[in-house]
């Protein structure tokens, strides 16, 4: 029978969760200007207490970092269900019934205090006769009825009301990946005030009753013997239970009252803003009288020291919010606190930081307004690389030696003739090139690097101060037709490179590549010979050499 009761409420969860009521979606959580729940708004005042004002106008100004705590609803519910005692005598879940009702309050949106009330029948019944009352005082009612060791089947019938004030511990509202949830799972624990009256069938009216004898019953059919000890029995209920002497009997219910403790589980469906539907189950445990809750504490052999008993009490019940919507929100369990923080991370406005130069360093940390195209530092401030006083963006001579300094507007400098130099060729490339950069290449490379650039813009720089120069960009290694195409890659890098981001014409270059004793990864720039002269371009050698 117990298992056939939590079949149907397992079918009763199923078929209200497949509905598709259960999952009611809010309005859209991003339609109000400050959403805090649904389409609750967290700058409307009338949400919060006196006491918590304050503390809402110091979150409005930005003074404190949390929102108030809103007022919410009361939630009143009504339920009924299963009322049954866990004993020594089979529950007769067909004749057991309870009711009841509570107010409920958050506390927060995990934790809310409950009060309930339960009042209760329960009703039991073993379809197998015993004889271990025999060894029960001489109170207990099959012994009182005259029945003297003679078999008995063990029956009861039980009254009970229970108050008790409760802490529910709610599982699942806060939400990560949705707004509102359609159904939540909580736990309870509670302590209260228990009072009971059992009574015993032992008397078939001024007669007793002639029960089967032990054994007899063994190849019965269990359905059947059940229904035999239902026919003999009347619905009278006439002897009271036996009762312990030493717990406080009260006249005003006519029956035990004792402190109570109570735990349970239940799951609740959102059914709308104001109704939800819950499953619950819980046990009542009575910490006094607790083994005579079935009117038998005598259990059977081998063991006959006393047991404990409790109430189980499963329900299905209505809950309804109270409250005017327009001062408080829903009870805080229903509503995820994750809302209003979402909402307001999607209002985040772009942080744009002002550029007025267009430099690419906001003007908080910009120390100069920079002309449009001059590359600048972290702190804003133009480039100089060889720190003559002109930006690199206007310098015509990119590294003027500080021998050569002070320079003209240009960032060309004057250096000084060397002793002997009135003697040179005025058309001597070499002299008025000097020394120029090599560029190199990571093996296997046809890339040039930040510094190679560098270097570049330096020979770049030269060739347009001397306009009636010309250079041999020499490449090394041929051994084999691999050496040979990489290095004319190099080669016609460094050419490219010149021509297209330092705008030297191509006439000034003489192609070299393939040249023997130098670094297979270098690229050497020298000025050309008086006189020297030869090709800007020439073809690659391997165009379609595969390349790794």
């Amino acid at each position: 029978m117990t298992s056939k009761k939590y079949t149907l409420l397992a079918g009763l969860g199923c078929l209200i969760a497949s509905t598709g009521f259960a999952q009611v979606s809010p309005s859209h959580p991003y339609t109000a200007p400050h959403p805090l729940y649904g389409t609750y708004s967290v700058t409307d005042s009338n949400y919060y207490s006196g006491k918590r004002l304050q503390q809402h106008n110091d979150f409005m100004v930005g003074t404190s970092d949390y929102p108030a705590k809103p007022k919410d609803m009361w939630e009143l519910g009504i339920k009924a269900g299963s009322f049954t005692v866990n004993g020594d005598v089979n529950a007769r879940m067909g004749n057991s019934f309870g009711f009841g009702g509570h107010i409920r309050k958050s506390l927060g949106h995990v934790m809310s205090l409950r009060l309930e009330y339960v009042y209760g029948v329960a009703q039991g019944l073993n379809w197998r006769p015993s004889t271990g009352y025999s060894k029960a005082p001489a109170d207990n009612p099959w012994i009182a009825a005259g029945y003297a060791g003679a078999p008995v089947n063990y029956n009861y019938k039980t009254t009970a009301q229970d108050l008790s004030l409760q802490a529910l511990f709610n599982l699942g509202n806060i939400r990560f990946y949705k707004a509102q949830t359609g159904a939540t799972i909580y736990a309870l624990a509670g302590i209260g005030v228990n009072t009971f009256r059992t009574s015993v069938n032992a008397m078939n009216g001024s007669s007793k009753y002639s029960f089967p004898a032990p054994g007899t019953q063994d190849n019965v059919d269990r359905k059947d013997a059940i229904k035999a000890a239902k026919d003999l029995l009347d619905d009278s209920y006439e002897s009271p239970a036996e009762r312990d002497p030493s717990v406080k009997w009260s006249k005003m219910f006519a029956g035990y009252i004792t402190p109570s403790a109570t735990a349970g589980a239940g799951i609740a469906f959102r059914l709308s803003p104001r109704v939800n539907l819950a499953v619950e189950d819980r046990i009542i445990y009575n910490m006094n009288a607790s083994d005579l809750l079935d009117g038998q504490r005598w259990a059977e052999q081998p063991s006959l020291s006393p047991d404990k008993d409790f109430f189980n009490y499963l329900t299905v019940g209505l809950n309804f919010n109270l409250g005017n919507k327009s001062r408080r929100v829903e009870p805080l369990y229903w509503l995820n606190p994750l809302n209003y923080a979402y909402g307001e991370l999607r209002r985040v406005p772009e942080i744009v930081l002002p550029d007025s130069d267009g430099d690419g360093v906001t003007d908080q940390f910009d120390q100069e307004q920079t002309p449009a195209g001059c590359p600048v530092d972290t702190h804003g401030v133009s480039r100089d690389t060889d720190g003559d006083g002109v930006p690199d963006c206007k310098d015509k001579e990119l590294i003027t030696p500080t021998y050569c300094q002070p320079v003209d507007a240009d960032g060309v400098g004057k250096c000084p003739c060397p002793e002997g130099c009135v003697t040179e060729k005025k058309d001597d490339c070499a002299a008025l090139l000097g020394a120029l950069p090599s560029v190199t290449f990571k093996a296997n490379s046809n890339t040039l690097s930040s510094d190679a650039a560098a270097s570049l813009a330096t020979v770049a720089s030269k060739l347009r101060a001397n306009p009636n120069c010309k250079v041999v960009v020499v490449g090394y290694c041929a051994a084999t037709k691999r050496q040979q195409q990489l290095s004319w890659d190099h080669v016609n890098k460094v050419i490219t490179h010149l021509q297209e981001k330092e705008g030297i014409s191509g006439d000034r270059f003489i192609f070299s590549s393939g040249q023997e004793g130098g670094d297979c990864n270098t690229v050497d720039i020298r000025a050309a010979a008086p006189g020297e002269d030869g090709p800007n371009t020439v073809a690659p050698p391997h165009p379609n050499l595969r390349k790794k």
